[in-house]
């Protein structure tokens, strides 16, 4: 029996949910009320994505199809798996995206797919989707495309013309771990289709020489998304791969997505998923080696097993570990130094730097800053104090842990 488009619509935005990789952030501004046509990247106001600066972005998140050619273990969507199965035509996605945002549910489309009959196939049906939207709907709204990796380079470029962002998923942090749970994939096609997403977003950037203007491509940049916990991969490992992602390709992001087992799953794969906060962690240790001048090998030298620490952030480990690297001034130390102190981030940061240009700072200074007195204590020296005593104490790990609570018994 032929499914309506709400039960469609039920299914298809369910199954999307398994892809982290939905940011909306760092897009170019473009607005239909200055320029005419429909939708904005810059409006706020059914997935919610965060850009840097806090602005809530609603998305229409779905999949064109859950139907899959591939048999990817990890996947609920794979072709062995007994799921129900639905799919969208390209009319439809384009309708639902139009009449959402004249709703104002969503201020714009992530779009992923099962493959179905080939690579090719499937993303030439992205592509009409994103360029119908882009070219004769005139929508200006923002448009995250998850492409295949397989896919031809002539569509891949295409869907960089009318997307603000590409992913290229890895999946699994190793290449044993990709050819065990998903041996249709190639990790080689897919480093190469990042490498080249590169190239051409590298080549958009640069000025003309007749019009000194810069072309419009994947303005967003690309990303990817690893599942934690599926292919017994520690952390350090997990985090390596993510360094060589980040410095070989550009990539803006890389997501971690906690593994969640499945229905009828493979007898290779974990019966409980792992806990949140590891995928939490994750997050944390992938900011210090971005934002915080953090090496990944410093990040992960002193957990025990590759593993960060559950209890404690990736900085703080660090500093406890690391000890005779404190205290820090803060009327005197460089920025670089100032970032790995626990509890300042990179605007606080920015505030001592231009505050102590005017007087030498107290921590009831710090605490006008909006820096918690507590946290960073035990790590620095101003004006009127030292923690000499404090970073010595053999139980100042113990003062941040946090508290063990009662577990219920129902």
């Amino acid at each position: 029996m032929k499914k309506s488009l709400t039960e469609r619509l039920a299914i298809l935005s369910d199954a999307a949910k398994y892809d982290a990789s939905c940011a909306s952030s760092r897009t170019v501004k473009r607005d239909s009320q200055a320029s005419g046509g429909l939708g904005s990247t810059e409006g706020s106001g059914i997935c919610h994505a965060y850009a840097p600066d806090g602005r809530c972005i609603s998305l229409l998140k779905i999949l064109l199809t859950n139907f899959c050619i591939y048999d990817c273990a990890y996947c609920v969507n794979r072709s062995s798996s007994n799921v129900e199965r639905a799919r969208f035509t390209p009319e439809e996605v384009i309708w639902l995206t139009l009449e959402f945002y004249r709703r104002n549910y969503i201020e714009g489309l992530f779009l992923s797919s099962g493959i179905i009959r080939s690579s090719d196939y499937t993303m030439e049906e992205m592509v009409r989707i994103v360029r119908e939207l882009r070219v004769t709907h005139n929508f200006r709204g923002y448009i995250h495309l998850k492409s295949i990796p397989e896919a031809s380079p002539r569509l891949i470029e295409e869907a960089g013309l009318h997307a603000d962002r590409l992913s290229l998923n890895i999946e699994l942090p190793t290449d044993h771990g990709i050819t065990r749970f998903a041996p249709e994939k190639k990790p080689a096609n897919i480093r190469r289709s990042m490498g080249d997403l590169r190239l051409k977003i590298d080549a958009a950037g640069e000025p003309t020489l007749r019009t000194k203007k810069r072309q419009r491509f994947v303005p967003a940049g690309q990303s990817t998304q690893m599942i934690v916990g599926a292919d017994g991969a520690n952390d350090a490992t997990i985090l390596a791969t993510s360094g060589r992602l980040y410095s070989s390709y550009g990539l803006k992001r890389v997501y971690y997505s906690a593994f969640s087992p499945i229905p009828d799953s493979s007898k290779n794969l974990p019966l409980i998923k792992p806990p949140l906060m590891r995928e939490h962690r994750l997050y944390q240790a992938d900011w210090l080696y971005r934002f915080y001048g953090f090496g990944i090998d410093e990040i992960t030298a002193n957990q025990a097993g590759g593993m960060l620490d559950l209890s404690l952030d990736p900085k703080l480990a660090w500093a406890l570990a690391n000890r005779a690297e404190f205290p820090v001034d803060i009327n005197r130390a460089e920025r670089e130094r100032l970032l790995r102190v626990p509890g300042l981030g990179t605007k606080t940061v920015r505030a001592i730097v231009s505050a102590r240009r005017f007087r030498r700072l107290r921590l009831d200074d710090l605490s006008r800053l909006g820096i918690s007195i507590k946290k960073v204590q035990s790590f620095i020296s101003a004006e009127g104090w030292s923690p000499r005593r404090l970073i010595e104490r053999p139980d100042l790990r113990a003062m941040f842990e946090p508290q063990p609570e009662q577990l219920s018994l129902l």
